[in-house]
């Protein structure tokens, strides 16, 4: 498109909102013109976060539609349940719309509604084009409602679904064994997530009926998960070691071939042959997975280890939502996005 995109933020004052501003502000056809709260209005941005001073200020509203249709396309970053009474009017007022939330990621809205809440937008949702742009990107081009998905969801999605697509392998034996930082509970203030909860801490939660489980399933054609997320005493991060039996018996070098094939010209995913670490990917776009076959005494399966791992609030939110914004609006996929990871 011709001149900057005008851009707005409902939500701004949470961590995937911040997160936003930080990317955007040094993203070159940015213009954000439009930040919204539901707490602080007419407090400036910068004095909720501090750390945008040197760069940006602005002050935050209250939403409205007339404000937001003047767009050319919007974030929405609420709490689940709340994009589905404010997406539609703005698709249909003509403004782009990438939502951060779950109101949009499901195909089934049974599904949705027996993990989150009733539904009350379904043809809405019928127009949403799920947001992984490694498998969706032409879809991506076209729409103008995006289904952004989350981090436990991007990194196991990405590790596993190459491999269930290309291989046999034993129903029932997908083990997703996730570990998150604190910011992916979000900014608001919960008892588990209090300083002194997490600190020193490292704990499960939700076993087995985590509701980003059944996304992950539909991710993967209806193949059956186990869903063990973990609660790390750190800000960033999502890495994610995932156990799956393959029906035959094969080597590292086939996995290898696998992967990489799938990748190799995918900007933000790269496959390596040692498992990463959270400090490999923390402040970036990136996600980084690794195979590893482990000897079993079954002779004719194989043991297949996968280490996947992303920041959080980057490629499992943020990030992953500009991403979705470049390829919308025509341009490079990787504008404003190619940051190395922080070090130390």
């Amino acid at each position: 498109m011709s001149g900057k995109i005008k851009i707005g933020i409902i939500g701004a004052t949470g961590y995937t909102g911040a997160e936003l501003l930080r990317l955007l502000l040094d993203h070159p056809q940015a213009d954000l013109k439009y930040l919204t709260t539901t707490s602080a209005a007419g407090q400036d941005i910068s004095e909720i976060y501090p750390f945008l001073r040197p760069r940006f200020s602005q002050k935050l509203a209250g939403y409205e539609l007339s404000a937001a249709q003047k767009l050319d396309v919007v974030f929405i970053c609420l709490p689940h349940g709340k994009s589905m009474d404010i997406a539609p009017e703005l698709v249909n007022a003509g403004v782009k719309v990438i939502d951060l939330g779950a109101d949009f990621r499901f195909r089934d809205l049974a599904v949705y509604e027996k993990t989150y809440q009733k539904h009350t937008a379904p043809e809405m949702n019928a127009q949403a084009v799920y947001g992984l742009p490694e498998y969706n990107r032409a879809q991506i081009q076209k729409a103008k409602l995006i289904a952004n998905p989350g981090c436990y969801v991007t990194a196991a999605t990405l590790a596993l679904k190459p491999i269930i697509e290309n291989l046999s392998f034993v129903e029932g034996s997908i083990i997703i064994d996730a570990k998150s930082g604190v910011s992916g509970a979000g900014r608001a203030l919960r008892q588990d997530t209090h300083f002194l909860e997490v600190y020193t801490n490292f704990s499960a939660y939700k076993l087995g009926v985590h509701r980003h489980q059944p996304e992950i399933e539909q991710n993967l054609g209806g193949a059956p998960v186990v869903f063990s997320p973990h609660l790390l005493p750190v800000n960033r991060g999502i890495l994610a070691t995932i156990y799956v039996k393959l029906g035959k018996k094969t080597d590292i070098d086939n996995i290898l071939s696998i992967l990489q094939k799938q990748y190799q010209n995918e900007p933000f995913v790269r496959v390596v042959k040692n498992p990463p670490a959270l400090k490999d990917v923390v402040g970036s776009n990136y996600c980084l997975i690794s195979p590893t076959v482990v000897s079993t005494p079954f002779n004719d399966q194989t043991q297949l280890i996968l280490v996947s791992a992303l920041d959080n609030l980057v490629k499992g939110a943020s990030g992953q939502a500009v991403q979705n914004m470049n390829i919308m609006f025509g341009l490079p996929e990787t504008t404003g996005l190619e940051r190395v990871a922080l070090n130390p």
